[in-house]
């Protein structure tokens, strides 16, 4: 092996391992979703509250995710992104404690806004980074990685509530996450600053030295260099981007765009609601909880397929299967509910379509949606543009949160699940219409296209 190849291994396995560690912020956030699937029922009959307070419990934590997002933009740019990582693990290690305290509804209530400003200010700066610090060859999987740590956190919090169902501790399901929190808090410490920031601030020289650990190659170092303060030159940012291009603002709008399409998917009801809707189906508490982990494994593990294949076939390709299987798994589930009494046969029938719609989501719209509004948004604006498009994602997380119970209950099972299977059908003609394909593309040539005026569909090419 010679001594070029020996550091360009060793500055990949620096490069992967520091994405790693970013990504586990995903860790964070998948554990704060999962976890109140499993405790609600708990909590319902301890406080002998109606739906309507379930729904507010579950969705309070979008609303502080909405305005953390809000706030990590700032944040993100002035203080840099690994300190606001740092904020954000400290925020989820006291709202866990507080949840797993809570004396009241309203108190759970603080707890679940207190997590959320912290999955706020996590999905909006763990990709942001990641796509920053991750080489150009491996952006997507990196960035798609970060989607992976939320679905094994999501599993974990699911073999965790499961656990702790026979007992109906839903306390220590919810404040038992501190422990990961603390561990996520000390590897945050040990990242590196963001190149990218680093030279915004004007700060070249640990630059550098960050860019020798990452990369290695000295002339694809001096390259990135050149990119960014050729990008930097620009005097417009953020806002004031905003206002005077009309081409930032497409960006922009296709990074909202596709946070609402992400969320009305309807992933994240199956994710809050999950022994709810097996209730549905006619199966008791504890198989309610087995399926419900079902649920998270197989999320897990349809996210290889996003990971492996991303930087291989590309983003859209993956995208129209994922939105396809994901029509077809919400319609059959909605025809089986309107059945009415299921055989047993029919019941898992039922649930492997619903772990189909999984599939369709945890390989597509679930990773690829964050790793393209990442890669759109040129640089000058990317803060401004990623906080808006991940306001946006919570902003209609909490919608489907909040009104999920509602609508099972005023429209039925069945028409709800067919409202989001065709919505799913209609997201394939938006992918079509409107998303690039940016495989292989770097950020920069990314950014020169969308300035240039390239259709959206175009600025991969």
């Amino acid at each position: 092996m010679t001594s070029s190849t020996h550091t360009a291994e060793k500055t990949r396995g620096t490069a992967v391992f520091t994405c790693i560690l970013a990504a586990l912020a995903g860790l964070m956030f998948g554990l704060d979703i999962g976890v109140i699937s499993g405790a609600t029922q708990f909590i319902q009959q301890e406080f002998q509250i109606s739906d309507r307070v379930i729904e507010w419990i579950v969705s309070s934590m979008m609303l502080g995710a909405a305005l953390g997002a809000l706030g990590a933009g700032w944040m993100s740019a002035a203080l840099g992104r690994k300190r606001s990582l740092i904020l954000g693990a400290i925020l989820f290690v006291l709202g866990s404690v507080l949840c797993g305290f809570a004396w009241s509804p309203n108190s759970l209530i603080a707890g679940r806004f207190i997590l959320g400003l912290a999955i706020g200010i996590a999905s909006f700066t763990a990709p942001l980074y990641l796509a920053e610090v991750a080489p150009e060859q491996i952006r997507g999987s990196m960035i798609s990685l970060y989607q992976l740590m939320i679905t094994v956190g999501i599993l974990a919090a699911f073999l965790s509530d499961t656990a702790f169902s026979y007992s109906g501790a839903w306390r220590w399901m919810l404040g038992i996450i501190a422990i990961p929190g603390v561990l996520f808090l000390l590897g945050v410490l040990a990242l590196p600053d963001s190149p990218r920031w680093l030279i915004m601030k004007g700060r070249k020289k640990e630059a550098l030295d960050v860019l020798h650990k990452l990369r290695g190659n000295e002339e694809t170092i001096q390259q990135e260099v050149r990119d960014i303060e050729e990008q930097l030159r620009i005097p417009q940012r953020g806002w004031q981007l905003f206002k005077e291009n009309s081409n930032f603002r497409r960006s922009v709008g296709l990074g909202v765009l596709l946070q609402v399409v992400q969320q009305f998917t309807g992933m994240n009801v199956v994710m809050y609601y999950a022994p709810r809707i097996f209730e549905g189906m006619g199966y008791d508490t504890h198989a309610q909880m087995w399926f419900t982990a079902a649920v998270g494994l197989t999320n897990v593990l349809a996210t290889f397929i996003a990971i492996f294949l991303v930087d291989r076939w590309g983003r859209k390709p993956i995208f129209y299967t994922g939105f396809v299987v994901m029509a077809v798994g919400m319609g059959v589930v909605g025809t089986m509910m309107n059945m009415g009494t299921l055989s047993h046969g029919q019941q898992i029938f039922t649930v492997a379509m619903l772990l189909i719609f999984i599939v369709g989501f945890a390989m597509s719209a679930g990773p690829l949606i964050w790793t393209l509004c990442s890669e759109v948004q040129p640089l000058k604006g990317r803060d401004f543009g990623i906080g808006c498009s991940t306001f946006t994602n919570w902003i209609a997380n909490m919608i489907v949160g909040a009104t999920f119970l509602t609508l099972l209950n005023v429209i039925g099972n069945a028409a709800t699940f067919w409202l989001y299977g065709a919505l799913n059908a209609f997201f394939i003609l938006l992918v079509f219409w409107l998303v690039p394909e940016t495989k292989g593309t770097t950020l920069e040539q990314i950014e020169r296209n969308l300035m240039s005026g390239k259709p959206l569909r175009d600025i991969g090419q």
